[in-house]
Order: structure tokens, then sequence, then C-alpha cells
């Protein structure tokens, strides 16, 4: 049968935006579904706009190869548009002699995960990097950096346009029945509510892509994996930057810990912290920042009193809960939930923002082959 497009994305943040350019760039006629009025609404604009090494991450896991496979093609994206960033490194720091051999460990799966750019420092070379740090010894990741998420989103919605592709903000997904022979009829909220057919329909919904799968008919609750909110503040400096890196303690289980960042106008934030939390609460606790000094002060003993401010929150989509192990990425398609033409994206967190024109890249060709 004959479609009235050849690709529906739900959910205009970096991840849907970079599948939909993924298509649109195929030749597929392609429409995002934002249910905001404005792309990037979500957890795409409430992260800490790092570009990460992938360090990290579990070897042959998703993360790890899409998330060094992403940042380089994120840093060509970025380059090529001319788009504010800064390859500005990252430290990750032991400060007391028994994290060594954490550290080590990270450095070791860094390199199976080729990350690249990897030095081994010690405490009086991180030092002479960041005079202020106190470290016993470091990591210093050379390709991680810092970048403008809005700049970036707004660069794909270009590309997306430029190849003939729409984005429907005020659109929000309402559901999709699968239709005897392959696509979908594809059902839109809002105040245009109106039904599409579409060959292929991809969920990149974020916090909302358990509920979109949902509203999918035939998806099988059991694929449907449970969502929790990873709760995550921010605190801003006041006065200057102490580092012109990133700096990084060793990751706590389920994040990489709270860690510091100038942005891209000289701005230094902390940030983010995790707390599991049961609604959609964008609010910051002040009382949040005793936590903050306690953690900063482990690398930067000279944080003055007084000089953290409550900045924003950000909510992680995440697959586990408190205590539980840290899952993949999800990316599932039909062998694991029956729906032919359908891809699902669960527990696109960190390092998703990275990855994300790796991750369009392969939904584009898992379900174009």
């Amino acid at each position: 049968m004959a479609f009235e497009t050849d690709a529906i994305i739900v959910g205009g943040g970096a991840v849907g935006l970079a599948t939909g350019r993924a298509f649109a760039r195929r030749g597929h006629e392609t429409i995002v579904l934002e249910a905001e009025a404005k792309i990037g609404q979500g957890i795409s604009s409430r992260n800490s706009e790092v570009i990460h090494g992938g360090l990290y991450y579990p070897t042959g896991s998703l993360k790890a190869r899409l998330c060094v496979a992403g940042r380089m093609m994120l840093y060509a994206f970025l380059e090529h548009h001319h788009l504010p960033h800064e390859k500005c490194g990252k430290l990750v720091v032991a400060t007391e002699p028994h994290e060594i051999e954490r550290l080590d460990a990270i450095l070791d799966q860094a390199n199976t995960n080729q990350v690249g750019g990897m030095r081994r420092l010690s405490g009086a070379e991180a030092r002479a990097l960041e005079p202020e740090l106190r470290v016993e010894a470091a990591l210093l990741s050379g390709e991680s950096g810092v970048m403008d998420a809005h700049a970036y989103m707004d660069a794909l919605a270009g590309e997306i346009a430029g190849h003939g592709g729409a984005i429907a903000v005020n659109t929000p997904f309402a559901g999709a029945t699968p239709l005897k022979g392959g696509g979908f009829v594809v059902r839109t909220g809002g105040e245009h509510a109106t039904e599409v057919t579409t060959r292929y329909l991809v969920i990149a919904a974020g916090l909302g892509a358990q509920a979109a799968a949902g509203q999918v008919e035939t998806f099988p609750a059991a694929a449907i994996p449970p969502l929790h909110y990873g709760k995550g503040v921010y605190f801003t400096l006041s006065g200057k930057a102490p580092f012109s890196r990133l700096v990084y303690p060793l990751p706590i289980p389920g994040a990489l810990g709270t860690h510091y960042r100038r942005d891209l106008g000289g701005q230094a934030r902390f940030g983010p912290d995790l707390a599991f939390v049961e609604t959609e609460d964008y609010t910051v606790d002040p009382e949040r920042a005793e936590a903050f000094y306690k953690t900063a002060r482990r690398f930067w003993p000279g944080l003055p009193d007084g000089a953290l401010m409550p900045d924003y929150a950000g909510i992680r989509p995440k697959l586990h809960g408190p205590g539980e192990p840290h899952p993949d990425f999800r990316i599932d398609g039909a062998d694991r939930h029956g729906v032919a033409g359908l891809i699902t994206l669960f527990g696109i967190e960190s390092p998703g923002l990275t990855a994300s024109l790796a991750i369009g890249e392969t939904v584009a060709e898992r379900l174009t082959a």
C-alpha cells in the first residue's frame, strides 16, 4: 500500500531528532512528533551538555559502542555546522590513595572501549594542569568536552527540514495501530488531531517512552521495562571558575557522580547528584547544597562557604531502581517485541546526548536495511 509518510519519530529531543535526520538523509519522508511547543524541552534540555569519551561502559555494550562512535560523529557535526563546543578534556580524580586501584580499572576499560586520548597522571601532573585540585592520581580524557545542546538540536531540525522532513510541535502521540502487511496508522492529539499512515515508527520519547509503547496496539506489556525517575540537581558557583577542564570523582552506583564543569559561557556548575523520585518534579531544594559542598571539597578544598546557588534539575529515564544493576540502552526491534517496522528506545540516559547521532544511524539502518 501507499503510505502518507515513510517514518514517524515520536519525540523531538536530541535522540529523536538525530533519528529523524538519519531517515531523512536516506531519502525517507520523515515526520518528528513533539508534544511540547518547542523541540528539546525534555531531558535533552536538562543535562550537563557534556560530550563523553566513553570510559566507563561495559565491554561491547550499546553504551560503549555508541558513545565512542557517536562522539566522533558529534564533533564532526558540530565543526561542520560551526556550533559552539569545546574539547576541554576531563580529569577523573582519585582523592584518596585507596581509590587509585579503581582509577586504573577505569583506564583499562577506556582502553578496551578504544576511547583514545587517555593519559594516566600522577597527583603532581594533575595539579600542574589544575593547581587547585586535591588529587592523588587522575585520568585525563582528552576527547571529552562541552557543547550547546540547544544549538545542536536546532541544527538537527534544520537538516531534517533540508532533506524534506517535518517536525510537528504541539502534536502529542496518541497511539498507533499496526496494519496487515506492514506499516501503521498513527494517531496524534492536540489542537489538530489527525491520523497518518507510515511505513516505520520509532518511539524516542525519553521519559514518555514506556507510555508511548503502551499506546501501540498489539505491543506486549511484558516488553515494556519499568521506568524509574532518577532526579539530579545542579548548583552554580558564584565567582570565578576554578578549573578549565571537567572534573569527575569516581563513579557512584547508578551514575557518574556529582562533577564539575565550566560551560561555554565560563559559568562553573556542579551536578548532577542522584535521587530516585516518584513524580516529575524539577524543583531544586537549597538544602541539597550541603551534600554538594562535601562532595566538591573532596577535590576542591578551596570551595568557599556560601558560593553554591541552586540552579536547575533534570530527570533521567532509568531502567533500574536503587541498588539494582545499571543496565544498557534498550534499542528494541521486532526480535524483542514482535511488532514489525517498530523500534522502541528505552533508558536513553547518559551518554545519550553524545551517542545520539550513532543511535539515530543504528535505528535507521535496522529498519531500512
